[in-house]
């Protein structure tokens, strides 16, 4: 059997697949809304500086999207299967031996392992999907698998909490193992091997350029807020993180199948999809991460309490990816993603004029309005990465679009978080001493005891003023980039139909569709 024919699959196998890789996308963001709920929790026992606590989310982030190209190459090139499996089994390891971190170093470190591990399996998952599923029935399946992405946002805060108040903050990697090991063996029996026959393998100097590049980037922007942007180690990271990104372009322009192909970038379409990757980072992730961490440590509510405030924002894309992929008969994907993006900012403005420790209740509609805004795109966005190139270059199209959108994530909450601090440090003024910039990354991580503790001129109530002023001030900003994306995103993907056909032949490498015959022999 040549290495990319596909037996046959009964419609029982595919079904048993696409829970497979569904129970993995359940599982990728419970790594990430479980420790932003647990974080105040994970500090008061395993200590840490506020960039140490930083890191429990980014180093999750910064490997899972800095990893995902090379894990859909390496897919390609050795077996979407293989890696699914590998993928799968070092993110369940990982995720358990979090629970047993005895200090906050050694937690980050694993939260970095998962990170790659996650990658993997994501990587290789949504591959083999693109193999199992065609036309229609593709875009159906991706649907699918958003809404089990969503269910893992949308059942993480409120689980997290339960499960943190009733057992401790490292029960809450259970249910990830939980996921995991049942995607593991769903998969390991039904999945079928397929690779591209022409993959060249892993690019190595891209992979660690690319990857080298995020991390000193990363490290850069989280260190700025302490030290400063003029201090000269930030302005060192923050330069060979731009030397990176320039070496990782000339290595990729170099190769006959790089793991990136920058072409693409030449198609408005493409360019479209990967701006509609990054947008959630900033009109819906960073807010999974910072207001968990404002309920909790700011305003003092409980784990449970906090979790229960979270289930209006992500609730939606229980449903809301599904009803978007059944709006596409009526609309185009274009205006449904645009019309999201706009609702989204809606909400974003909406929540900017509630202040630190509103009730519950008032809470409720402007959530509501960013989770349902951002339901709509979410649902379609998997299946429009993998629609611009073909079908045998699929691991490549969901490593590009997915490492958009995670190492997106990533970048935008390392931003978003010196944003914030900057903007309370602002707001402190010189009563705040020496020590602001201190206290306001305190603040950030949640730590409200230990930054008054830093700034004892400054009462709580004018901490939390000054905290809620920024943040208020930071949702402005996002407000402004979600609506300006939803303009932008609008205007590349809505192309007509003949001229998208013209667009995906152009995309098809020389030499695939011979391939592809040959695999069909």
């Amino acid at each position: 059997m040549h290495p990319n024919q596909i037996k046959a699959a009964y419609p029982a196998e595919k079904l048993f697949v696409l829970i497979a890789v569904c129970c993995a996308a359940a599982a990728m963001p419970l790594t990430f809304t479980g420790p932003a709920v647990a974080l105040p929790a994970i500090s008061r026992t395993l200590g840490g500086s506020p960039i140490a606590l930083n890191w429990v989310t980014n180093a999750f982030m910064l490997t899972f999207g800095s990893s995902l190209m090379a894990a859909g190459a390496l897919a390609d090139s050795f077996g979407r299967k293989r890696i699914f499996l590998i993928g799968l089994g070092s993110f369940a390891l990982f995720s358990a031996g979090l629970a047993f971190a005895g200090d906050i170093v050694w937690f980050d470190i694993l939260r970095a392992l998962q990170g790659m591990g996650a990658a993997a399996a994501f990587s290789g998952g949504m591959a083999s999907l693109a193999q199992e599923f065609e036309g229609q029935a593709r875009m159906r399946a991706f649907s699918v698998v958003g809404s089990s992405f969503g269910v893992g946002l949308a059942l993480g805060p409120i689980a997290s909490g339960l499960m943190i108040e009733a057992f401790g903050w490292p029960t809450i990697f259970l249910l990830v193992v939980i996921f995991a090991g049942l995607a593991l063996g769903l998969g390991a029996y039904f999945l079928t091997e397929s690779r591209d026959p022409d993959a060249a393998g892993l690019d190595w100097p891209g992979a660690l350029s690319f990857t080298l590049a995020l991390t000193l980037f990363t490290y850069g922007v989280l260190r700025a807020p302490e030290s400063g942007w003029g201090d000269p180690l930030v302005i060192l990271l923050l330069a060979g993180a731009a030397l990176l990104f320039v070496a990782f372009g000339v290595i990729e322009r170099s190769l006959k199948r790089p793991m990136l192909d920058l072409t693409l970038f030449r198609y408005p379409r493409f360019v479209g999809v990967q701006l509609l990757a990054a947008a959630p980072a900033y009109a819906f992730v960073v807010l999974l991460i910072l207001l968990p961490v404002r309920f909790v440590g700011i305003e003092g509510v409980s784990e449970v309490a906090a979790g229960r405030m979270m289930v209006a924002l992500s609730a939606p894309l229980l449903v809301l990816p599904i009803v978007a992929g059944l709006l596409t008969r009526w609309f185009t994907a274009a205006a449904i993603c645009s019309a999201g993006l706009i609702i989204s900012g809606a909400g974003l403005f909406w929540l900017s004029h509630l202040a630190t420790g509103s009730t519950p209740t008032a809470l409720i509609g402007p959530l509501l309005t960013i989770g349902i805004g951002i339901s709509l795109p979410w649902g379609l966005m998997d299946g429009l990465a993998v629609s611009v190139v073909p079908k045998e270059r699929a691991g490549m199209a969901t490593g590009i679009f997915s490492t958009t959108r995670v190492a997106g994530e990533g970048v935008a909450l390392a931003v978003v978080s010196a944003v914030l601090s900057a903007l309370i440090q602002s707001r402190l003024g010189a009563e705040a001493g020496e020590h602001a910039s201190i206290a306001a990354q305190q603040l950030v991580t949640g730590d409200l005891l230990d930054a008054a503790s830093n700034v004892p001129a400054i009462g709580h109530a004018k901490l939390i003023h000054a905290y809620n002023d920024a943040f208020s001030a930071l949702l402005w900003l996002l407000t402004a980039i979600t609506t300006t994306t939803a303009i932008v995103v609008f205007t590349f993907l809505g192309r007509g139909a003949g001229e998208s056909a013209v667009e995906a032949e152009d995309l098809e490498p020389e030499g695939d569709e011979d391939a592809l015959n040959a695999s069909n022999a």
